[in-house]
């Protein structure tokens, strides 16, 4: 197998007072994935603050999608759930060619055949408590990627929490790597038997993680820093 390059980002909120004619939150973590040659960007969940969003921003959002000329996996997450007004549906953002919407334009999982990758993940289809990470899928490819957007239960404190991942969900999905989104701060997550990250808002952590398979098999997690500004 070739190298592979993965970008993984998450808790972008886009809305409209975030998104201007002058900047896109989107387009920073697009210029990332860019500059690192990135093949595949992993979007894990809350890329869209609310639903309630004019139809404007969703066509300018999309278009940047579209234009971006890579493949893209996007998870929805608590914030921009696949409800029937969902800013996916309205929006159409799920028939955009580059663009696989977990839970609307796929039902589960993207596969990249040409690649030997496949990415799956639980989207929320409603703002109720769910398990992101229940019932890992068989590994059918040479590399997996799970997506999951929710809390990483550390301690008993966190029980009471919503959307709850356990060391042992991640564990269990034997994942080469697990995308996480919902926290804003960009850190590891789980036991270690399984590469499983959180990638940070982009406000937050103005950071992307950037995913290297190797040829060899090896799989290396680095962080890149986003440009302040959008660019040119």
């Amino acid at each position: 197998m070739d190298d592979l390059t993965v970008v993984h980002s998450s808790d972008l909120h886009i809305s409209a007072d975030r998104a201007t004619d002058d900047f896109h939150p989107l387009c920073r973590v697009l210029d990332a994935a860019r500059r690192v040659d990135a093949t595949v960007l992993l979007l894990a969940g809350d890329i869209f603050d609310h639903s309630r969003l004019p139809l404007s921003l969703l066509d300018s959002t999309a278009r940047l999608l579209s234009d971006s000329a890579i493949s893209i996996v996007i998870l929805p997450g608590n914030h921009d759930c696949i409800t029937q007004d969902s800013v996916y549906r309205r929006g159409g953002i799920g028939d955009i060619p580059n663009v696989h919407v977990l839970g609307l334009s796929v039902e589960q999982a993207v596969l990249f055949q040409h690649l030997d990758l496949e990415v799956w993940g639980h989207a929320h289809y409603e703002y109720k408590n769910m398990s992101p990470l229940a019932a890992p899928r068989q590994r059918t490819t040479g590399r997996q990627i799970a997506m999951a957007h929710g809390h990483w239960a550390r301690e008993a404190a966190d029980r009471h929490r919503g959307w709850l991942i356990s060391n042992d969900d991640i564990a269990g999905t034997r994942a080469d790597y697990v995308a996480l989104g919902h926290w804003p701060q960009a850190l590891a997550a789980g036991d270690g038997s399984v590469p499983a990250y959180y990638s940070g808002s982009p406000d937050l952590a103005a950071t992307v993680n950037v995913v290297k398979f190797t040829s060899a098999g090896a799989v290396e997690v680095r962080r890149s820093a986003l440009n302040s500004h959008r660019p040119d």
